[in-house]
């Protein structure tokens, strides 16, 4: 892979601090979804920071600017401190959201994050059925969200569903939001599959068809239509079925900081795809010189790294490059055009992927790959004898 030249805080063109942390306390879960964002090599991770290094990130988080806070995993419940950090994160200011499969989320937890001050759980569906949710995360787990979301409600929580979505689940979205809205959702994430992580190695058997993709977005209009301000849907087109790249995390080192659970700061979460960069730990490197001194967030900050045609196109300044992870993964060149871009010389990529979609038509033609321990280091394994 091509890299440019490091950038420094130095360089002329500001670093603004980062307004959003999410903090990913383990790759531990309970689930195995297909499309999970977590790392494939996720086991080779395992290290994870203790509470006291944890609340030292949110107070140096804190002290940069970061002001909104997401708990993810993995599964974050799997975390027995969980409340002590909703605690500490609620008395630096951080506006606080849980992001979780519902899977250990009792009606005691809830009690406790409601007095530590949670702001906010987003509960995640893998689809309006029974059969197919538990089917793609390999559990049985549907009765079990049905019964978390109505202690979610309960307990005076924003309603926030969210369905990730693909070629399977795509012809039922509007089963999914009549779902959403029984369970009285005031808002309800409609994901569409980016391909990283596990979705990148089951793209084949998750990329939807282009007529799936218009059902979908028809059946979520006429919805909002019906619906109003009853509930907000939000619906985001997957990037390979587009001709502009979006500004992935309103661009490289702008506004979001991760933290994994081994401590590795990271300028978006599926950044440990990319070769060739060092990641700085929390353990050994204060966050303000991460942020505004280190090679990893500089790199593709501002202009300077792009490639022709990015550099020359005046729609740099809405989309920034694109994605940096999704450039390398489609062109093996972290530095390339992102090829959803039709400027991209290898947008041909993109639509091939789009293509052979739609004459796959049986899932049984290749088997899923579920995130799991074995997989995990199946795959770690075929990246080390590359």
């Amino acid at each position: 892979m091509t890299t440019p030249e490091p950038r420094h805080a130095s360089d002329p063109v500001a670093i603004a601090p980062p307004l959003w942390l999410l903090a990913e306390l383990t790759y531990r879960c309970p689930l195995h979804c297909a499309f999970c964002y977590n790392p494939v090599n996720y086991t080779d991770h395992r290290n994870e920071l203790s509470t006291d290094e944890w609340r030292n990130v949110l107070r140096q988080a804190r002290a940069l600017g970061a002001a909104q806070l997401g708990f993810s995993g993995g599964e974050p419940l799997v975390r027995d401190d969980l409340e002590v950090l909703v605690g500490e994160a609620h008395e630096l200011g951080f506006y606080t959201n849980l992001i979780t499969s519902g899977i250990g989320l009792t009606d005691k937890r809830l009690d406790t994050l409601k007095q530590a001050g949670l702001d906010h759980i987003q509960l995640s569906f893998q689809d309006s059925t029974q059969e197919l949710n538990d089917f793609l995360s390999s559990t049985r787990t549907f009765d079990l969200k049905n019964r978390v979301a109505k202690s979610i409600k309960a307990h005076g929580f924003p309603m926030v569903l969210n369905c990730v979505l693909h070629r399977y689940n795509l012809p039922h979205v509007d089963k999914i939001i009549d779902m959403a809205l029984a369970m009285g959702a005031e808002y309800l994430e409609l994901a569409n599959t980016q391909y990283y992580g596990w979705a990148h190695a089951n793209r084949a058997q998750l990329m939807p068809t282009a007529q799936q993709l218009r059902d979908a977005e028809a059946a979520v209009e006429r919805y909002r239509r019906e619906i109003g301000e009853r509930c907000k849907i939000y619906f985001v087109v997957p990037d390979y079925f587009e001709t502009r790249p979006k500004r992935c995390m309103n661009g490289w080192g702008s506004v979001f900081l991760g933290v994994a659970p081994d401590g590795a700061a990271l300028p978006c979460h599926t950044a440990r795809s990319l070769p060739g960069l060092i990641f700085p730990n929390v353990k050994e490197v204060p966050l303000r010189e991460i942020w505004y001194e280190s090679d990893a967030f500089n790199r593709f900050r501002g202009f300077d790294w792009m490639k022709e045609p990015c550099r020359s196109c005046e729609e740099k300044l809405i989309d920034a490059g694109g994605c940096r992870c999704q450039a390398y993964l489609l062109t093996g060149d972290a530095a390339a055009a992102d090829p959803v871009c039709d400027k991209s010389p290898m947008h041909e990529k993109v639509i091939a992927v789009v293509r052979q979609a739609a004459s796959i038509r049986e899932p049984g033609e290749q088997p899923i790959m579920f995130r799991n321990d074995a997989n995990s280091r199946l795959v770690s394994g075929e990246q080390g004898a590359r």
